[in-house]
């Protein structure tokens, strides 16, 4: 029994850990774990009865929490994307673009896979849609097994840790921070990990070029009628929409020099883009003929997806609108996009609405679990526990990062992200504010990591998801080992975050330091009943004689 009370938190930590692994759902495990354990340490003394009293509390605390309910407007607006067609037209119009290069096929991949992550953030949905539709491609013209599954697998990952991503919402959440500027802080390392991804593609290329061969002449569809490929037009296009944007920014910003750094990209990117396109409707509607069938395909494709990450991204970024109301907005804008294209219809809401309901029940329901888990938890001290376990591990910050990212790294191998934020993030978060680290590059941090859940075989929910609308051409190992050196690449880009932190820090909002010892607060004297100290003329003062003590004033006059 002294054993019992003594090591409770870590045996409630233990069997928590036991009955995920034995298969019994988070949600339950959680709530089961807490409740049973709850119980035993009233029995002990430990807790009062009346513990229990305070989960309706923590529970409305879930259901009343306004950040989350940006969890299923951004799902709903990457289903609605996905399945109005919008993945198929940007793989099939990149895929050509990049048709004549070794490995284009794979840099559509991963470019689409970027777009896709910057309008759904679903990873279920990006991996499935370019499962589906460029895997068979790939293999159709030579791709190599492994390194097509691979690519399609990872790309798919990209929504795991680019804005707006259902991850960095929940992680937000759970640390206590701001979900904008978590999203500053993860722009950046998602594009550097996108650049990584291509820095592997193009090094295959080189030492193995019969794995990513170019795409034979007669698979290029998209030609003028004299057979060209109409690059030539699209290049001039992209130059006067650079040229108009680097015009707005001197017009624009030539009066606001000290304009925050995400404001002036969001804003000249976008006059950019919505140059590009009047340009290139002004063009098809007069009928002018001045731009290539390629440059109108890239255009009419791939701007209107930039603009919905513009209206979501960039009113978050600045300032405009709140995540939730970002959220809202993507999904009006997804709705709109598919009424466009003509393929909205009452089938397609309706497995919409279905999808995005399961999922949300999913987190909310989780959530609820960690809540009644946690007031156990804390309620024994095991948040204490914890923290004088990862304080006294040797190398202060350094030995913590190294630790903590091993722990994340060899847990995602059977919990997923949903599950390792619920549950240990809440518990690393204090300890990791104790030691001084900046808690928005701490959840970017895990964030990468935890990307690594999905590609870990054999458990990566991205092989699944992949395995599952794959060829039987392509076996189970090969999806596995095509999975092994991107999940390198993302532990790459775990230590180049935590060498480099100004790539996630570069981009929040500095703060404003304030020295209280210069805090001077001016009461006026006729406010108060002293008039006998009264300071004198200014030429009968002396500046080195000091002032003397002044008695507190009147209640009344401290409270105006």
């Amino acid at each position: 029994m002294d054993f019992l009370i003594h090591n409770i938190a870590p045996i409630i930590f233990l069997s928590m850990v036991v009955m995920l692994l034995v298969g019994y759902p988070v949600a339950f495990a959680l709530a089961a774990t807490g409740v049973v354990f709850g119980l035993v340490g009233i029995e002990l003394g430990l807790l009062q009865p009346s513990l229990f009293q305070a989960l309706p509390d923590r529970i409305w605390g879930v259901m009343s929490n306004d950040t989350l309910l940006a969890i299923p407007f951004f799902t709903f607006m990457g289903l609605i994307l996905e399945r109005s067609g919008m993945a198929e037209d940007l793989l099939e119009t990149i895929g050509q673009l990049f048709g004549p290069v070794r490995g284009g096929l794979a840099f559509a991949v991963i470019f689409v896979g970027a777009m896709l992550a910057a309008t759904t953030g679903v990873v279920a949905a990006s991996v499935i849609s370019m499962g589906l539709i460029s895997l068979p491609i790939m293999l159709r013209y030579g791709y190599d097994k492994r390194l097509a599954s691979g690519v399609i697998a990872a790309s798919g990952t990209l929504a795991q840790i680019i804005p707006p991503s259902l991850v960095l919402i929940i992680m937000a959440d759970q640390l206590g921070r701001s979900v904008g500027d978590m999203y500053k802080g993860a722009f950046i390392p998602g594009f550097v990990l996108t650049g990584l991804y291509v820095g592997y593609i193009i090094l295959v290329t080189m030492v193995r070029p019969a794995w990513a061969p170019a795409l034979p002449a007669e698979a290029r569809t998209i030609r003028e009628p004299d057979g060209k490929s109409g690059l030539r037009s699209l290049a001039v296009l992209v130059a006067l929409a650079v040229a108009a944007a680097v015009a707005f920014e001197h017009w624009y910003y030539a009066n606001k020099p000290d304009a925050p750094t995400d404001e002036k990209i969001v804003m000249v990117m976008a006059s950019g883009v919505i140059f590009a396109f009047l340009l290139a409707l002004i063009n098809k509607v007069l009928r002018i003929g001045l731009l290539s069938r390629m440059a109108e395909q890239v255009t009419f494709v791939l701007i209107p997806p930039l603009l919905l990450i513009f209206l979501v991204l960039g009113t978050i970024f600045l300032g405009i609108a709140t995540p939730t109301e970002g959220g809202a907005m993507g999904a009006t804008g997804a709705l709109i996009m598919a009424v466009m294209r003509k393929r909205l219809d009452s089938k397609l809401l309706r497995q919409a609405m279905e999808s995005t309901a399961k999922l949300t029940a999913f987190v909310v329901f989780i959530l609820v679990g960690a809540r009644v888990f946690s007031l156990t938890f804390y309620g024994v001290d095991g948040h204490k526990w914890v923290e004088h376990l990862l304080l006294d591990l040797p190398g202060g910050q350094v030995g913590f990062l190294i630790v903590v990212n091993i722990l994340v790294f060899l847990l995602a191998f059977f919990l997923d992200f949903f599950e390792l934020s619920f549950i240990v993030v809440p518990l690393l978060g204090p300890v990791a504010e104790k030691l001084g680290i900046d808690l928005i590059w701490f959840g970017v941090l895990l964030g990468v990591n935890m990307q690594t859940s999905f590609m870990h075989p054999p458990f990566g929910f991205a092989l699944f998801y992949l395995r599952s609308v794959a060829p039987a051409s392509v076996r189970t190992t090969d999806i596995y080992w095509g999975a092994v050196p991107f999940v390198v690449i993302q532990v790459i880009m775990v230590a180049l975050v935590i060498v480099f932190p100004g790539m996630v820090t570069m981009g929040l909002d500095k703060k404003v330091d304030v020295d209280v010892d210069k805090v001077q607060i001016d009461v006026p004297l006729e406010q108060m009943d002293a008039p006998e100290l009264t300071p004198p003329p200014a030429e009968e003062s002396a500046p080195d004689i000091p002032p003397p003590d002044i008695p507190p004033p009147e209640p009344d006059a401290t409270n105006k």
